[in-house]
């Protein structure tokens, strides 16, 4: 009679485990990141780390609200490594890539063969063609020298940072949100169903015709350009500035109890959350309906404020923040009679 197969019982302890797991982990990682910039549909997610055209540790955390779904990659782990093992290492794998988005570190000698380096890094969040879809690895870059996806530097070509056509804006719910309409209005006009499913599941180069991730020649070359800014007056910047750190209060507060609280509690934070940092990405940008969004939010919050019970929160923060909301409210109502004019920075130069 035959048995059936057993799995390893690796031990969670062990030395060799621990090796095991670290490179199981940046080995599913490199494919899971290669993914995610060869299949459009999940490039449609993953841009949003690729958008900022800065390169430093901020970039390390602007993720996607779907970034969690990655774990389908690492689901061949749980066959074997322990789940304590699995958990440790996908922190330390992420840790270690947060401090390699800087432009500050340069060569490293000969860690740089080894080694995922910020100068490698650099050119992976780089625009220019010979940048794209290069240097997916995570901790290690001996992935990408082994799967043909490594790239070095060139002296003569500064690299451009950003998406090869980028958006221009700081509200974090269309940069969540524009690539991903942008993709399926690509599939939809597509003839045929395989070409629907081609414009999704290809690369986002790709064309009927064209190989899976598209031809080079065809792809968009992009050059030295003006990064995407907006001058606002400096009281504006401390006022953004005071509702960001009430925002991420209210994410503290929130997060650190929310089993204590009403459902209905925990829905308004979040759409307070969202509808806060949606609104000073508007007021960034200068868009003509940001007053106006502005005035109902502040407004809306002095009404939850009112009528729902927030038993984490001390009765005098709440009665502070109840005529914070009050005034700011009231200061964007008569704001919005004469809509502030805030001047992008290239129509202050042509102005001079």
């Amino acid at each position: 009679m035959d048995l059936p197969m057993k799995l390893p019982n690796l031990s969670w302890n062990s030395l060799w485990t621990w090796y095991l797991a670290a490179l199981a982990m940046d080995f599913f990682y490199y494919w899971g990141h290669r993914a995610s910039h060869e299949i459009h549909i999940l490039w449609a997610q993953h841009q949003v780390h690729h958008s900022s055209e800065e390169f430093n540790t901020a970039v390390g955390l602007r993720q996607s609200i779907l970034q969690g779904c990655s774990f389908i990659f690492y689901l061949p782990m749980a066959l074997i490594i322990p789940p304590s093992l699995f958990i440790t290492h996908q922190h330390f794998n992420l840790l270690y890539q947060f401090w390699i988005h800087t432009k500050t570190v340069k060569n490293l000698g000969p860690l740089e063969y080894i080694l995922n380096t910020p100068q490698h890094h650099r050119i992976h969040h780089g625009s220019n063609i010979w940048c794209l879809d290069k240097n997916y690895g995570g901790v290690l870059i001996i992935w990408d020298r082994l799967f043909g996806t490594f790239a070095t530097g060139k002296d003569d070509e500064k690299i451009v940072y950003g998406l090869v056509v980028n958006k221009p804006s700081f509200n974090p719910l269309q940069l969540q949100t524009f690539y991903t309409v942008s993709a399926f209005r690509k599939s939809c006009e597509m003839k045929t169903w395989k070409l629907k499913l081609c414009a999704l599941f290809f690369g986002p180069s790709w064309r009927p015709g064209s190989p899976r991730l598209g031809l080079d020649e065809e792809k968009i070359k992009v050059g030295p350009r003006e990064k995407y800014n907006v001058k606002i007056p400096m009281w504006c910047n401390i006022y953004l500035l005071c509702h960001f750190c009430v925002v991420v209060y209210g994410y503290h507060t929130m997060s650190s109890c929310y089993l204590k609280l009403s459902p209905a509690s925990v829905i308004l934070s979040v759409i307070y959350i969202l509808a806060s940092l949606t609104s000073i990405g508007m007021l960034f940008d200068n868009h003509p309906y940001a007053c106006i969004l502005e005035v109902l939010r502040c407004m809306l919050l002095v009404i939850v404020i009112q009528n729902f019970e927030f038993p984490s929160m001390n009765e005098n923060v709440l009665l502070v923040m109840e005529v914070f909301f009050l005034i700011s409210g009231l200061f964007w109502f008569l704001r919005s009679i004469n809509v502030l004019q805030i001047i992008p920075e290239e129509k202050l130069e042509k102005t001079k």
